[in-house]
This record gives C-alpha cells, sequence and structure tokens, in this order.
C-alpha cells in the first residue's frame, strides 16, 4: 500500500488498514449529528468514501435501548461499520460498546472533541481532554468489551489555545488501547472559527507514528485534501462540514469518481429527499430534509428566490416540494463549481 506522505496525485486513491480493517481510500466522513444518518452515508458510499461514521450516539441512551440511538447505529451494504459513541463514565462507555459490537459495528469511536455546549457541558466531548485519565480509563473500558472491534478516538488540538495537550493525549489514549487517532486542527475555544494548525497536526502524528492516523478539518476541495494528507503525515483525511449540500463529495476527490454534477442533479437531490422521507416517515422527514434542501439550494442554486426557497423546504406535500425543486432548476441553471 502507498505510503500516506507519497506525493502522487492518487495518493488519496490508495488503500489504508485501520487493524486489520481494510479502507479503500483515504476520505473519511466525519460522524455528524442530524447529518451522518443512514440516507446521507448510503450517498456517500455510493461516491466512493472510504469510511464512513454514523451520527454521535450518547452511550447512556444506547444502554438504555432508546429507539433513536438504535436508529441512528443501523447500517446497509458492505461497506465497513463505524459508530461514534459520547459520554464520560467508563462502565457506561463499555457497556456501549459492547452493544455496538453485539450489533456488528467494526469500529467504535469515543467522541473527545466535539465542542458544543449541550455536549461540553456535561463534561463530555472536547470537554475530557481537560481530564487524561479519565479519557484513558474510557478507553480502556471500550477496548475491553471490544473483541475484535478498533477502538478509535476523535479529538481536537486541546481546550483553548493555553492547553493544548493533543500530542501527550494521544499518546497515552494509544498505550491504553485506542487503535486509532482522529485530531481536528483547532481548540475547543475555536470551535470553527480561524483556520486549522496543520503544524500542529503533525506533532501529534508525530507522537502515535505506530497507530492509522486521520487529519480533520478545512477541507473543501481535492487540493486541500491532498495538502492536509502530505502536511500532517496522517493516513486519510476526514471531512465533516463540506459535505453539506454534496453527500456525493468523495467522487470529486477521487481520481475515478464520477460526480451526480455531471449527470442530473435534480434527480440526485429527489432520490435523497425520498429517501428521507422513507427513513422517517413523511412528517418527520420533510422536517428533517429541510436544512440538506437549503444546503442544496445554498451550493447549486444559490440565486433562488426567497419566495421559491420557502416553497421548497416548507411544501406540506412531498409531491409539491419536488415540483418546486425542478421549477427551481428550471429558473436557474445550477452552479457547476464548489
Amino acid at each position: 500500500m502507498a505510503s500516506a506522505t507519497d506525493p502522487s496525485p492518487d495518493c488519496l486513491d490508495t488503500p489504508f488498514l485501520v487493524g486489520g480493517l481494510r479502507v479503500p481510500n483515504r476520505i473519511v466522513l466525519a460522524p455528524m449529528s442530524g447529518v451522518t444518518d443512514l440516507p446521507f452515508r448510503r450517498r456517500a458510499e455510493r461516491a466512493g468514501t472510504g469510511l464512513t461514521f454514523a451520527e454521535m450516539v450518547a452511550s447512556g441512551e444506547l444502554e438504555r435501548d432508546r429507539t433513536e440511538s438504535i436508529r441512528r447505529i443501523r447500517s446497509e451494504g458492505s461497506g465497513l461499520r463505524a459508530v461514534q459513541l459520547v459520554g464520560r463514565d467508563p462502565g457506561t462507555i463499555g457497556r456501549a460498546t459492547g452493544r455496538l459490537v453485539d450489533e456488528g459495528v467494526q469500529i467504535v469511536d469515543i467522541n473527545m472533541g466535539c465542542p458544543a455546549k449541550k455536549v461540553t457541558g456535561g463534561a463530555c466531548g472536547a470537554a475530557l481532554m481537560t481530564e487524561p485519565d479519565r479519557a484513558a480509563r474510557i478507553v480502556n473500558a471500550a477496548v475491553a468489551s471490544a473483541r475484535d472491534a478498533i477502538v478509535t478516538v476523535k479529538m481536537r488540538l486541546g481546550w483553548d489555545r493555553d492547553n493544548i495537550n493533543a500530542a501527550e493525549l494521544a499518546r497515552q489514549l494509544v498505550d491504553a488501547g485506542a487503535g486509532m487517532i482522529t485530531v481536528h486542527g483547532r481548540t475547543r475555544e475555536q470551535r470553527y472559527s480561524g483556520t486549522i494548525d496543520a503544524e500542529a497536526i503533525a506533532a501529534v502524528r508525530a507522537a502515535v507514528p505506530d497507530v492509522p492516523f486521520i487529519a480533520n478539518g478545512d477541507v473543501a476541495d481535492r487540493q486541500d485534501a491532498q495538502r492536509l494528507l502530505l502536511t500532517t503525515g496522517a493516513d486519510a483525511v476526514m471531512i465533516g462540514r463540506a459535505h453539506y449540500g454534496q453527500p456525493f463529495l468523495a467522487a470529486e476527490l477521487l481520481s475515478n469518481g464520477r460526480s451526480p454534477r455531471q449527470t442530473d442533479l435534480q434527480a440526485y437531490i429527489a432520490d435523497h429527499y425520498e429517501a428521507m422521507l422513507s427513513e422517517y416517515g413523511v412528517v418527520r422527514g420533510s422536517r428533517h430534509a429541510r436544512k440538506h434542501l437549503g444546503w442544496y439550494l445554498d451550493r447549486f442554486l444559490p440565486d433562488t428566490s426567497i419566495e421559491r426557497r420557502q416553497s421548497i423546504m416548507t411544501a406540506r406535500e412531498p409531491r409539491q416540494a419536488l415540483e418546486n425543486l425542478a421549477e427551481a432548476f428550471a429558473a436557474t441553471p445550477y452552479k457547476e463549481a464548489a
């Protein structure tokens, strides 16, 4: 397999290993709450994404068999199954890991990077970076329940600029059994402001040369992905927000990909919309689809009038929403470039 530092143009196309699991290329879809549900992941996988993560699942809710948590871990197809857990109690994380493995999950990621106040307010997500010993106990508990599955961790550079500890923490977590580390190149304090620090990501990579490593942040196109891969020494790049309105992003990053831009984007959006209705039911699915329709319009039909936009996103009947979408495409040629 090609080296992660291979400067060839097809460096994104080569496979890498997570434990004994083969990932076919170096494009990874980030876990995003309310976004990377089954319909979204299915489309990302069809586009060629090497590894997709399901939405974050609260370990306590999974342990209690909450219906929504079970829905989030559902999967289809032949791709690797990867789910992210959030929580702070080692015992609960351990039991939730066991449940995921029972359901066929092959990669269990522990969230130590979410900057959202509703997560860090419960001393979870990025807040765990301020408690390295607890973080290590969490990983150890997950590994003890993982059997043949791989336990991974996603984190940030640190809590704030005065507390950059990702390299030390990553080393501690790998020693506790983590089989892969992902680092977003900002602190929790930054959230998504400013730009990532690729050099700081590279320093974390240097601290854990013995496990697969994924770099995350500020990737919008093929050039960004190649640059982040090569400057950090990472094995893969994880992409989150750039997928908004284009679940098919991998098709534009990989050398042999085929984007729906080149075929029928309107039909692609309609198919995604109908898949969300099928997944959640018409009422809930229509509400859930609004943000996705908004992202598609922002990206490809930014000149759509406010009135027409609202007619698409708030239509009571699916047929009307699709008719309004068709009218928007007829009225405004879609953007050819992201």
